[in-house]
């Protein structure tokens, strides 16, 4: 049971149990020495220096335990996490050690093992480097290559769940909703015909043509499915003659080929973390009052298999109704003259709610965001019952509630950095809180963490810290 509690609750209960005992052998021998002496009369003194010696017994074993606990506990927490960083996230540098210096020994050991843990990996990455920037050429050629057909491909899996979609792909789901990894094709285009078509496919193991509309009723496309030999799932090939794609605009390739043997998912709680889609957002807005500011930025990036999708991004400025206080302008740098022409908060927060489609939904200081979601659900028609994660919670869960768990302070442990031409922009805080939860999110499976309900089981146990909204 003592070994689910944190190391400075267990040693808080330890000075507990000393201070009680003191107490009982005080009281013990306070009381022989009572009915030794025989003399009722002295019976207030005894009393009295009870009281004394019980108050002085306490005042002792509390200040104790308040050096024990900044002087030993904190910075064996603190040292701790830094190595969880050290060891999970890839974070090189020197560990505190003004801060441990009460450790004896094991400051200086732990800095000599997280600086051979740094060597190490550094010849590893220096090793893979090469490899990667020949990776990265070959895919450049690819997606090149790839954008000059005619087509849109995309790779899906049994359960239809996209695995891969190139620049062609991307034009024609935009038509409906945000292309995603993982999201169902169901999210885009009817059931019935692709189902139909899935069936045939597997019956002959052949390709198969098949017309298939789009779930907003208003678009048709001719279509092929093709199998993938020896893989699971198949090839959606679908005619994008019509579809318009800006001549720079970004052409991206997008794929993760884990999710073709994606598995049945299990009960959302029972869910492993690196199987999750999240969406990391941060909002700018009028003021600090959600009940009555107004949004006027959203941002948000996606991640899956712990990694930050490149090309699945979300950013739109919006249109707040009211002028922005010039306070707010000079943090945000968003004017009245911006925001002319954006969509207003319900127009924008339904396409957001699209692109959160079958996601946890990640913020730094959730509640505050997520409040103006929730103010104008109702109006947008969109129902903002998402599964959440609170990277302040999180910071909580790694480093201890008594660490500071700013934004900038949790990057600063996790060698996250935020330009300053991108602090307090959505966006640029989305992406910074979601390279914050990449490199969180090895560090809590490290720690026995592995599914998404234990890490709300023990953010919970920092409730005092933010609301939890799950």
């Amino acid at each position: 049971m003592l070994s689910g509690l944190s190391l400075r609750l267990r040693i808080f209960l330890f000075f507990c149990l000393l201070a009680l005992g003191g107490l009982a052998i005080t009281a013990g021998g306070l009381i022989a020495g009572y009915q030794r002496a025989g003399q009722p009369e002295l019976f207030d003194a005894y009393v009295f220096s009870g009281l004394i010696i019980g108050f002085l017994v306490l005042a002792l074993v509390t200040g104790v335990w308040l050096l024990f606990d900044e002087n030993v506990a904190k910075p064996i927490e603190r040292l701790a996490a830094e190595l969880r960083v050290r060891a999970h996230s890839g974070v090189a540098g020197q560990i505190d050690m003004e801060a441990a210096k009460y450790l004896g020994d094991l400051a200086p050991a732990a800095n000599a093992i997280a600086g051979q843990l740094a060597q190490t990996a550094e010849e590893a990455a220096t090793s893979v480097a090469t490899q990667t920037a020949r990776l990265a050429a070959e895919k450049d050629r690819l997606t090149a290559l790839l954008s000059e057909i005619p087509v849109a491909m995309i790779m899906v899996n049994p359960a239809h769940q996209i695995v891969l979609y190139d620049a062609q792909s991307a034009a024609v789901l935009a038509q409906v909703a945000h292309p995603r990894l993982n999201a169902s094709l169901f999210d885009y285009f009817e059931a019935e015909a692709l189902q139909t078509a899935y069936a045939r496919l597997i019956k002959t193991g052949k390709e198969v043509t098949a017309t298939l509309k789009g779930t907003d009723g208003a678009q048709s496309y001719d279509a092929v499915l093709k199998p993938l030999g020896d893989a699971p799932g198949y090839m959606l090939v679908i005619d994008a003659a019509h579809a318009q794609i800006a001549p720079d605009a970004a052409r991206p390739l997008i794929y993760d080929f884990d999710l073709l043997y994606a598995e049945t998912p299990a009960a959302f709680d029972a869910r492993p973390l690196k199987d999750l889609c999240f969406v990391v957002f941060d909002s700018e807005t009028t003021g600090l009052l959600p009940h009555k500011d107004e949004v006027v930025q959203i941002g948000a990036v996606r991640v899956l298999k712990g990694r930050i999708i490149e090309g699945e991004v979300f950013d739109t400025l919006v249109d707040p109704g009211r002028p922005i206080p010039k306070a707010s302008s000079e943090v945000h740098k968003i004017t009245d003259a911006m925001v002319q022409g954006a969509p207003d908060m319900i127009s924008a927060g339904r396409s957001f709610h699209s692109f959160c489609r079958d996601a946890v939904i990640v913020a730094h200081n959730a509640p505050f965001d997520m409040a103006f979601l929730h103010r104008y659900g109702p109006k947008m028609g969109c129902n903002w019952d998402h599964p959440i994660l609170d990277t302040v919670l999180l910071s909580a869960v790694l480093f201890g509630a008594s660490a500071t768990h700013t934004l900038d302070a949790v990057g600063e442990r996790l060698g996250v950095t935020i330009p300053d031409a991108l602090r307090h922009t959505a966006l640029g805080d989305a992406r910074a809180t979601a390279e914050v939860l990449c490199r969180m999110l090895p560090m809590l499976e490290a720690r026995g963490l592995t599914t998404f309900g234990a890490v709300i089981a023990e953010t919970r146990k920092h409730g005092r810290l933010l609301e939890d909204l799950n």
